[in-house]
């Protein structure tokens, strides 16, 4: 079970409109970084696909036009968006809220959830006016927490989360998840009975610079193959490499209770005041997640994003997500993908390469067709097993298993599942619109 738990989509397919996002966006990041802070304030995707680069004067502009990008002129320069995040760093915290960069309105977007007081709220908005008139504050729905309780299971004594990728140092086998899952120490096991010792976290960042850990494989484990994410209907998608992702960039998150979603990247090196405690460096996005989706991959085009962190609402009225970056959290702890060799993309530098022309094949593999890890990189394919929904709801509508008086609480249950279901049915469709050269 776990060992397939990681997450990708198609590194060849093509994006709505014949467009690949990713591709399109490789321009932004470089540009940002050969022209300096000083003269550009972020990169984004447009909606038409286009790579567009914020610059603070007309020679910059000029060098993005040269480049194929498009650029947009802004009054600051990522230093002075910088600055003003330090400030806010630096004042005492209020749990509730969060602050991140938003590159295309050129601002410090201040968001405090329902949980934040008016006295509270007034003070930060009071320091916000004082840094500058590019800090716009924002209320928001719901309230900023962590998602434990994920796309397989684990489950420990302090709840249950989502594995997330399986990564190796070269001389043991971990599964990369959410520091906030438990500390140090904490046991796991892959069943809720704590029949099947899965393995134990040796390390965790959470709270601090960082929402990540290692839970390593008990001795004797079967070494884990290479790395795919259940997306429900019993298909999981193949892995190919990991990345840094870009605002504008569309993405999906796979977890164990609210199954496969999908929405945008909205802002980068985000920092979130969950009760918890600080967290800073994380990927902003309007994919919903619900409790237990802990730890679930985020990925887009053949690429795994990150680890899911925490955010605000859920699945049924929408919310925002946070993410920790798979790139920071694999150079912290010195880790790789499984099954990617050491340099490559996905290693332990955080540095990823572009998927090598095998990777963009995305056949589709039918049930025992081929070997663990034959499959071309990105392919959605079939996993083993029933679909687990569909075994419990049969044991739960059965009369013979239930008594009457427990009949109308299993209807209630199998409507709420079954309108999860077709969530996740929906989300499945859209997922095989935009990539169906790989569906099977």
């Amino acid at each position: 079970m776990v060992t397939q738990a990681l997450a990708s989509e198609p590194s060849g397919a093509q994006a709505p409109g014949g467009t690949s996002a990713r591709a399109a966006s490789r321009p932004g990041p470089d540009l940002v970084s050969r022209l300096g802070s000083s003269r550009t304030a972020g990169s984004w995707v447009a909606d038409d696909g286009t790579s567009v680069v914020a610059v603070t004067d007309s020679a910059a502009a000029a060098e993005v036009k040269a480049a194929g990008a498009r650029p947009k002129m802004v009054r600051h320069s990522m230093d002075q968006l910088k600055s003003a995040t330090r400030s806010l760093r630096s004042a005492p915290k209020v749990p509730g809220t969060a602050w991140v960069v938003d590159y295309r309105t050129n601002e410090v977007v201040v968001e405090g959830d329902r949980t934040v007081s008016a006295s509270d709220w007034s003070r930060m908005t009071k320091l916000a006016a004082g840094i500058g008139d590019f800090v716009r504050m924002e209320r928001t729905q719901g309230r900023f927490t962590t998602r434990v309780n994920g796309a397989q299971p684990v489950f420990s004594t302090g709840g249950r989360c989502s594995a997330g990728y399986n990564v190796t140092n070269g001389q043991s086998e971990f599964i990369l998840t959410a520091g906030h899952c438990g500390p140090g120490g904490t046991l796991w096991f892959s069943d809720n009975t704590g029949r099947t010792q899965l393995g134990r976290t040796v390390s965790s960042e959470f709270p601090g610079n960082g929402d990540f850990s290692l839970i390593r494989y008990e001795n004797g484990q079967q070494t884990p193959g290479d790395n795919v994410v259940a997306i429900g209907g019993g298909r999981g998608v193949r892995i190919t490499a990991a990345g840094d992702p870009v605002v504008g960039e569309k993405v999906f998150r796979s977890g164990s209770t609210s199954g496969l979603h999908d929405g945008e990247v909205t802002a980068l090196g985000a920092t979130v005041n969950y009760p918890e405690g600080t967290v800073t460096g994380l990927i902003q996005t309007t994919v919903c997640a619900e409790p237990g989706d802990s730890g679930g991959p985020l990925f887009s085009e053949g690429i795994a994003l990150g680890v899911t962190s925490g955010g605000s609402g859920d699945c049924q009225s929408g919310g925002t997500t946070f993410f920790q970056p798979l790139t920071n959290a694999m150079a912290a702890l010195g880790v790789r993908l499984t099954g990617q060799p050491r340099g490559s993309a996905g290693a332990a530098s955080g540095t990823s390469a572009a998927p090598s022309a095998s990777a963009s094949a995305g056949a589709a593999i039918a049930p025992g067709s081929s070997a663990p890890g034959a499959a071309a990189p990105g392919a959605v394919q079939q996993m083993g097993g029933a679909d687990a929904t569909g075994g419990f709801l049969s044991r739960l509508t059965d009369p013979r298993n239930i008594g009457p008086g427990l009949l109308v609480i299993a209807g209630s249950l199998v409507a709420l599942v079954a309108t999860r279901y077709i969530r996740t049915e929906q989300e499945r469709n859209a997922y095989r619109r935009a990539y169906s050269g790989t569906w099977g």
